[in-house]
């Protein structure tokens, strides 16, 4: 089949190029100690509070028209997480909580010295892309830290628009800052509901799903690639470019 070779590469950001999850997990458990220290709390209590956030945290609905930030939102998060589970809380240690998460989490977060040397060489031959969903400020703030800016051509955050990932208006978005067509990109990312499935639907050449070894989303989508890291790109691509 005769194919255009690939022009860009779409990379998704968290459990991605940087590992969200992981810093997520070390940043609660720095709050855990906190809160050990502070209230006297058990571990099962502590235990119930961590998930009572967790679950908040997945679930949670931000609307950006109204007065209220995201930084407000997950103070409560945590208010309510430990009111919840030990009884009660004072506004202000839920937003000592929620702060020393947030700080912590931001800190772990990088890119490899392995990943920054792969986008370096990538982007001599093809043009990248990072998409991420999520609200804006909490993406933008993890940009900033991990400082991903050096390395794309572009950056589009999924709260700064109408939809996100995986609506097909976000990927032609990107196509046209990009200044090229669907079947001349390749997405890249941790989530197949999400990263593949709207990859899949938006047309692009191929779909790459990086599989940590983390149980799959419950979605029917299916990645053109399995890989275990994104540093395995190199070799999917030089397929790719064989087929054109």
């Amino acid at each position: 089949m005769d194919r255009k070779p690939i022009e860009a590469i779409l990379f998704d950001l968290d459990n991605t190029l940087i590992q969200t999850a992981l810093a997520c997990r070390v940043a609660i458990e720095k709050t855990n100690d906190y809160l050990r220290k502070t209230l006297g709390l058990d571990d099962v209590t502590i235990g119930h509070i961590n998930e009572k956030f967790t679950h908040k945290l997945q679930h949670e609905v931000f609307d950006s028209t109204s007065d209220r930030s995201i930084d407000e939102l997950r103070v409560n998060h945590w208010e309510h997480s430990i009111q919840e589970a030990a009884g009660s809380c004072t506004r202000s240690l839920a937003s000592e909580c929620y702060y020393l998460w947030k700080s912590s989490r931001l800190e772990l977060l990088s890119l490899s010295p392995e990943i920054c040397t792969l986008l370096e060489a990538l982007r001599t031959r093809y043009k990248l892309l990072l998409l991420t969903n999520g609200e804006s400020q909490t993406q933008r703030e993890k940009i900033t830290a991990t400082r991903c800016e050096e390395f794309f051509d572009a950056i589009v955050v999924g709260g700064d628009l109408a939809e996100q990932k995986p609506a097909r208006s976000i990927f032609s978005h990107c196509f046209t800052v990009l200044g090229t067509e669907a079947k001349r990109c390749v997405m890249v990312g941790d989530s197949l509901d999400t990263d593949i499935q709207g990859g899949f639907d938006a047309g692009v050449r191929a779909t790459v799903w990086i599989n940590s070894g983390t149980p799959p989303d419950m979605c029917t989508a299916k990645p053109d690639y399995t890989i275990p890291t994104v540093l395995d790109m190199p070799g999917i691509l030089v397929e790719l470019n064989e087929e054109s």
